[in-house]
């Protein structure tokens, strides 16, 4: 006869489906006992995600490839050049907006001004002409990539390290339910493409919020921001390279996140592109597409987060970006399918791998970064694993951009099978640099309780 599941938590004592049980494993996670403090943080990832999808994923690159704007092969090429624009300023500045942060010891009061930064240009992108548009989507994008660096940050503050995979889980997984939020207010509200800029701005700002009234930081005691301190950062910038060499395996892995998020970064952006122009869909069965997909992400988000905990961030990282590389080579393979219903049926299974694993790298590459990184320099070596990210989405996006307004008119579709051969081969190259890398590191210094350590020793030594 065999046993029944059983259906309480045996730690809590409440059903898996009692809210009570949730509120308990989400305080023990933190340090500070709330379990309003995780979710509030979690939040957040809510809330950038809305204008990840409907801004960067699905409306820009739309709005810009219609016919009546710039056309698809134009406008691709210029959401190219937005995406440099925005992300390559990003990428120069990434480290000295984290060094600036290290100094007082505080994230929250950044992440406001450039959640703000983001969110008022967002709103007006499709108000104008295309040249404006672009200027808006540059300014946008920039605020919330900046935004990113110290919300990554943050995570060491709301959770304790042995719940750390788990708890970076939980926000991926939150953040692709906003994903699935706006897309079901996309499907079902009348609106044209142009709303969408304006519905996820309101969206963003309502949900980003909580954050700033849960969450609690305890900064440099006495600091006040100084001008003085930026110009001082730039010259930390050559320390915070040189202090990598003291983190086994550190350099290795920033080298090879350069090459996988080449491929990430640059799916996210022409997802709903390629959906649409290469492979046929309407703009309406494209945004179902990527609702379905979502839905695939939040739920293996979850199971990432575990695998973190049980094996550790490198091994799921290896894991991920072998999944990533099928999916890539699947992907190029749809539109080579012998009718429409095979190419879609093979694209959305290639969506399926990519999906989850979009999620699988935020998760884990995170956790990773944060074992290898020195308490006291927690956001200057986050600016630098931002720069990284930055810097090969700006090469990756433009490539992609390029290879596809190069040789759509002579090749038809086999352009974007060439530009996804170029994201294939940076994802292979990322995997094998990541390979040898070792996250047994105890050089964070990593104290039990974060909050109840505002001046931690900066001293970096290796397990």
């Amino acid at each position: 006869m065999v046993a029944a599941k059983p259906t309480t938590d045996p730690a809590t004592g409440h059903a898996w489906w009692d809210p009570r049980a949730w509120r308990s494993v989400l305080a023990a996670a933190t340090p500070s006992g709330r379990a309003r403090v995780p979710v509030s943080w979690a939040l957040y990832d809510f809330a950038n995600t809305i204008f990840s999808y409907a801004v960067v994923s699905y409306a820009f690159g739309l709005w810009l490839t219609d016919p009546a704007r710039l056309g698809q092969a134009q406008g691709q090429l210029w959401q190219s050049i937005a995406i440099l624009g925005s992300v390559g300023l990003n990428a120069l500045v990434s480290p000295i907006l984290g060094a600036v942060s290290d100094r007082g010891g505080r994230r929250l009061p950044y992440l406001l001004v450039f959640t703000v930064l983001c969110i008022v240009p967002s709103a007006f992108i499709g108000a104008g002409s295309a040249a404006l548009g672009i200027v808006l989507f540059v300014l946008a994008n920039f605020g919330y990539q900046a935004a990113l660096i110290y919300y990554d940050a943050t995570l060491k503050t709301v959770s304790r390290p042995e719940a750390r995979g788990g708890l970076s889980g939980f926000g991926v997984s939150i953040g692709y339910l906003g994903t699935i939020f706006i897309a079901l207010l996309l499907l079902l509200l009348p609106l044209p493409l142009e709303g969408a800029f304006p519905l996820q701005a309101i969206l963003f700002a309502i949900f980003a919020v909580p954050i700033f009234l849960a969450v609690r930081e305890r900064g440099t005691p006495g600091y006040r921001f100084r001008v003085a301190d930026v110009t001082a950062s730039w010259r930390q910038v050559a320390r915070t390279i040189d202090d990598t060499r003291a983190v086994p395996g550190l350099g290795r892995f920033l080298l090879g996140r350069f090459f996988y998020s080449d491929a990430v970064n640059t799916v996210i952006v022409v997802m709903s592109v390629f959906a649409v122009r290469a492979i046929g869909l309407t703009e309406k069965e494209a945004n179902l597409v990527l609702l379905l997909l979502t839905i695939v992400a939040v739920l293996a988000s979850l199971g990432w987060g575990r695998l973190v905990d049980r094996i550790g961030p490198k091994r799921t990282l290896l894991v991920v970006l072998a999944s990533w590389a099928v999916g890539l080579a699947l992907g190029a393979a749809s539109l080579s399918m012998p009718s429409f219903g095979t190419s879609v049926a093979v694209f959305l299974v290639a969506g399926a791998i990519l999906g989850s694993g979009l999620g699988g790298v935020q998760v884990a590459d995170r956790v990773l970064m944060i074992r290898l990184s020195p308490h006291a320099q927690l956001g200057e070596f986050f600016g630098l694993y931002g720069l990284v990210g930055k810097a090969s989405q700006v090469v990756g996006q433009l490539l992609y951009g390029l290879v596809v307004a190069t040789f759509l008119a002579t090749l038809g579709n086999a352009a974007y099978q060439l530009a996804i051969a170029t994201l294939f081969g940076t994802m292979l190259i990322g995997l094998w640099l990541v390979w040898p890398v070792s996250d047994h590191w105890a050089g964070a210094d990593e104290p039990t309780a974060p909050e109840a350590d505002p001046q931690p020793s900066g001293a970096i030594t290796a397990s």
